[in-house]
């Protein structure tokens, strides 16, 4: 527990660096990272039912999208467009759930990767909706109260609430009876069913709730950005947030977290060896599965069963 505590000064510590360090770009990563942590805390919360999706990427796409032309073509309030993007994304997972999910394992992952192949396709090729590869420009800046989210510190905040709700949800569910039916459904869903748990609608539960949180991550993400194209939600967001999952530790909801604080400004470590980048970011992979097979969160919590 002590260890746990100390894992929490570590990132409230982090959260705080950007103000010490300074510097737009700085403000501009760390924002980056407060919206991949609820993407890869979206995925942890399907591994936690057994199942590998690939259509993080694609839920993603559809709350930005959604967000983005809620506020632009429909006039909505930007902050409510960026939840109702998220139920849209929901929305879709509530449709699909229901037939994607009578498969598990490999075949679960290929579907949901084809279904994501599909989702982008459409981006690119739906040029009228969604403008194609030139994507979508002048966005407006989010706003809450009236008050207009100007600067990237304004965004950083506003990801770090995010960050933290998502958090404590999935940390609350995480230990809940619906945790331990989630724990059940992925170490013996036989058992798990002989006992009246229906598995497939609390596989779809998980997959609805991972759509809404990685929808709203999007929609965050659009608006902050002000610009989108289907280049940002392709197949490869998916194997970071996996990544970020592996090296962190999948066990637990802090894994993620962990996850994503070390993996998103890798590559700015790593921008003075440009030609090297992918060669040592595998090294970097290959050493945590090798060295830390159960990832980060090992440093600072108990190995769980399982």
């Amino acid at each position: 527990m002590r260890k746990t505590y100390l894992a929490y000064l570590i990132v409230a510590a982090l959260a705080t660096l950007p103000w010490v360090v300074g510097g737009r770009y700085v403000f501009h990563v760390a924002t980056m990272i407060t919206i991949m942590i609820p993407l890869a805390l979206s995925l942890n919360l399907m591994l936690k039912v057994g199942q590998l999706s690939l259509a993080q990427a694609a839920f993603m796409g559809i709350g930005a999208y959604g967000a983005v032309l809620l506020t632009m073509r429909l006039d909505f309030p930007p902050m409510l467009s960026v939840f109702a993007g998220g139920l849209l994304a929901a929305a879709t997972a509530a449709i699909c759930g229901p037939v994607f999910l009578r498969i598990k394992g490999v075949y679960f992952a290929l579907l949901t990767f084809a279904f994501g192949q599909i989702v982008n396709l459409v981006f690119q090729e739906w040029t009228s909706l969604f403008g194609g590869n030139s994507g979508i420009y002048g966005i407006p800046k989010l706003s809450v109260f009236g008050m207009r989210f100007s600067t990237t510190q304004h965004y950083y905040l506003f990801g770090l609430v995010f960050c933290a709700v998502c958090y404590v949800a999935l940390r609350l569910l995480e230990r809940s009876e619906i945790g331990r039916i989630f724990q059940a459904l992925k170490e013996d869903e036989t058992l798990s069913r002989s006992l009246g748990s229906n598995a497939l609608a609390w596989r779809v539960a998980a997959f609805v709730g991972s759509a809404l949180i990685a929808g709203i991550a999007g929609g965050i993400y659009g608006f902050y950005i002000g610009f989108l194209s289907p280049d940002a939600f392709t197949f490869w967001l998916s194997v970071d947030l996996i990544v970020m999952n592996v090296v962190g530790g999948a066990t637990s909801v802090l894994g993620p977290v962990l996850g994503a604080i070390f993996i998103v400004p890798l590559p700015e470590f790593l921008r003075e060896a440009r030609a090297f980048q992918l060669l040592i970011y595998g090294v970097v992979l290959i050493i945590f599965l090798v060295l830390i097979k159960d990832g980060l969160v090992t440093l600072f919590e108990r190995r769980k069963p399982g």
